[in-house]
């Protein structure tokens, strides 16, 4: 016999030690409803789940945003703008004749709990979509307007809380009363809405903000000042009016003219010998290798490229993981002696045979290749461990330069919806793998978590140890990646564990006019991607 599906949900949280934000029914994902539902049927999603933690972070928001208006009052705010992701929160701005202050922020922190404690409900309604765009156009939401546009659905989903109404891209929390895991934090000129992870969903995790990176986001948003490039909507303007020609060319020419801005970082500090760089999976370290030892050359350098993957210990010697599998990503699978031992060698000025490590049989080689290091000479090293000064423990900290690089989108969904960097890195490595390896979008995503997981390890907690950091994102790049990552994210089959995924990606990719790839330079960053560059990638 069937029943309410929020009265089954309230039944059965009693069971969860964690909130249930989301459920299956009949093996579909959707939101909590008053639906009358067969209660066998139903699966439990919680926060401490990536689906349930991203719609507890996305819920927090449209709180945060209604306790912002009400605190402040509408006629006071111009826009309250959603812009990137930091420190587990997101980084926000009011734009208007509100001042951030911390007294302000602790009347916003205290509404925002009011509300949840009122357990006010998140409703949806189906409207259609020139119906939200006259909506969204009288509240001045004009990145929302501009975004439909585009739209090929009719209809859109459009969310309200207490009076507050917005779009949001991906599913909500049916009420207020589970959102009160969060903190306000002022920072430079906005604020950082903190929230909580996946693993700990009942705590707000410690606010350390990482200087370095916010400055690289701050750059690259005023990069999209300059291109008038802040969203998905403007980007399919764009496109449609056919200038992504001169688009793509400037935006590569930033790129350029960082790397460039880097040599010269790299020329004022003359006892630099090993240029490390690190990143974490689809941020194009190897293009970005290429490319920055091209204008080493132009300088004067002569570059060496070293993959610290050579000097792997011998198969028998790889440390396991959890389940007793070979972890290839623990820096202790890496012969850190003989990487160091190797690289002081060619520091004093000797011959040093270098390893090349054969994957077949699991074990390095020797044998015509060597390597001696004069005064003009460079080593490019590239590796996930190349922050980490465990790695390179023995050699002086001077003769090393530091280089974090990853895919750090300045673009937007809308004013309210990030688009993720994480996913951003997602379709980038879906396209990848199909196109080097031959790998399915099913085994992609499968591996997903588990790349995530080493990089929250290995990488993340090293990067503002860097030097300089490089944002290898181009504003156009998921406008190129469509036509290639759509096909092979509908080869996923429903009865698949990755369908929801695929699902959610291909909905994600809906917001995106599809755009070619022959004004792409052959030396770009995304031809490492989508095939056609100029190097061995």
């Amino acid at each position: 016999m069937g029943k309410i599906l929020s009265q089954i949900v309230r039944e059965a949280q009693k069971d969860y030690n964690n909130s249930i934000i989301l459920v299956k029914v009949n093996g579909t994902l959707q939101e909590i409803s008053d639906a009358v539902v067969e209660p066998e049927s139903v699966e439990f999603i919680t926060t401490s789940t990536s689906i349930g933690n991203e719609t507890y972070r996305r819920s927090v928001v449209l709180l945060m945003l209604d306790a912002v208006y009400k605190t402040a009052g509408k006629e006071n705010i111009d826009e309250v703008s959603v812009e990137y992701s930091i420190s587990k929160g997101l980084y926000c701005n009011i734009h208007g004749s509100v001042k951030v202050t911390r007294e302000f922020l602790d009347k916003v922190k205290k509404k925002m709990l009011e509300i949840a404690d009122e357990d006010k409900p998140v409703k949806k309604t189906l409207m259609k979509t020139r119906d939200a765009v006259a909506l969204f156009k009288k509240h001045g939401m004009e990145d929302k307007t501009q975004l439909f546009t585009y739209r090929r659905g009719s209809y859109v989903n459009v969310y309200s809380l207490d009076g507050y109404e917005d779009y949001y891209y991906g599913y909500m929390a049916p009420s207020t009363g589970i959102l009160k895991t969060f903190d306000l934090f002022a920072y430079d000129e906005g604020f950082v809405l903190q929230l909580p992870v996946k693993e700990k969903p009942d705590e707000v995790p410690p606010f350390n903000p990482p200087a370095k990176l916010f400055n690289v986001l701050k750059e690259s948003s005023e990069w999209a000042d300059m291109l008038n490039l802040h969203t998905v909507g403007a980007l399919n303007e764009h496109i449609t009016e056919g200038d992504m020609g001169s688009l793509m060319l400037v935006c590569e020419a930033l790129q350029e003219q960082k790397i460039y801005e880097i040599v010269k970082m790299i020329q004022n500090r003359p006892e630099t010998k090993f240029i490390m760089i690190a990143g974490p999976s689809s941020s194009g370290k190897t293009t970005f290798s290429h490319r920055l030892s091209i204008q080493l050359m132009a300088n004067g350098y002569k570059p060496h490229p070293i993959a610290v993957d050579n000097y792997f210990v011998e198969r028998e010697d790889t440390p396991l993981d959890e389940n007793g599998n070979y972890n290839f990503e623990d820096i202790h699978a890496i012969d850190i002696e003989l990487f160091n031992r190797h690289m002081n060698s060619l520091l004093a000025g000797e011959r040093v045979d270098m390893p090349v490590f054969n994957f077949k049989l699991g074990k390095k080689e020797y044998g015509g290749n060597s390597l001696q290091l004069g005064s003009d000479d460079i080593l490019v090293i590239e590796g996930i461990h190349c922050l980490n000064d465990e790695l390179s423990y023995a050699l002086p900290i001077d003769s090393k330069f530091k280089i974090y690089i990853s895919a750090l989108t300045q673009l937007n969904v809308d004013e309210h919806n990030r688009v993720s960097t994480t996913d951003g890195r997602l379709v980038r490595r879906l396209v990848r793998d199909h196109r080097t390896r031959g790998a399915s979008a099913k085994k992609t995503l499968s591996m997903w978590e588990s790349v995530r997981r080493g990089e929250e390890k290995n990488i993340f907690p090293f990067q503002e140890q860097a030097d300089v950091m490089f944002n290898s994102s181009l504003a156009y790049e998921l406008a190129v990646l469509k036509p290639y990552v759509e096909p092979l994210l509908f080869s996923i089959k429903e009865d698949e564990p990755e369908y929801q995924e695929a699902k959610r990606l291909l909905k994600f990719m809906e917001y995106f006019l599809p755009c070619g790839t022959e004004y792409i330079p052959i030396n770009s960053i995304m031809r490492e991607f989508v095939g056609g560059g100029c190097f061995r990638v």
